[in-house]
């Protein structure tokens, strides 16, 4: 739905607030010839881990318990971080072999030939940290809750809800502003 003065509202305002945060994302890390094709990714990244880190915080999923195990945010699984973070790096790969061809590999031994097991090392690292880092404050976030529910169960843990969610929304942030960065440097 449109306004009668041309302006999108309702949901659609909300789709397009999201799509120009995300892509001024991709745009201020990727720089203004290569971030269009990247947009969609980034935008699926950020969206997945936004709302999988709020629906963990502001509900304490903990507490409930099932048979099969427990309800958690889908970013307090290391299987799921871990899994974001290689889709990262073979977009990565992808993006610098796609624009430079086998010369891609040539950035492992410059500016010397000594750095290639570090410059190895580098791209094994990448999405390990990515993911410890998602998954860590995440988990930390879901535990605090937990336990400050189950001691004291009426208002206290409010504060730390709250403080989750705003966790949350920065580590959605913080793992797409360094997924559109290290496709960057994939890129030059």
């Amino acid at each position: 739905p449109v306004s009668e003065f041309g302006a999108p509202s309702g949901v659609r305002n909300f789709q397009e607030m999201t799509l120009g945060f995300t892509s001024d994302i991709a745009k201020n890390n990727l720089g203004e010839s290569f971030y269009r094709p990247w947009v969609p990714f980034i935008s699926t990244i950020f969206l997945f881990i936004f709302v999988s880190n709020w629906s963990g915080a502001i509900i304490p999923w903990k507490l409930l318990e099932i048979p099969a195990g427990e309800l958690a945010a889908p970013t307090n699984n290391i299987n799921t971080t871990v899994a974001l973070s290689l889709l990262t790096s073979i977009a990565y790969f992808g993006g610098g072999l796609a624009k430079k061809g086998l010369g891609y590999f040539a950035r492992y031994v410059k500016p010397t030939p000594i750095l290639l097991p570090i410059n190895i090392l580098e791209d094994f690292t990448k999405p390990l940290s990515l993911s410890f880092r998602l998954f860590g404050n995440v988990l930390a976030d879901e535990l605090t809750v937990a336990v400050l529910t189950f001691l004291v169960p009426f208002f206290i843990p409010l504060p730390i809800m709250g403080l989750g969610v705003f966790a949350g929304s920065i580590q959605a942030l913080i793992f797409s502003t360094l997924a559109a960065a290290y496709i960057h440097e994939a890129l030059e």
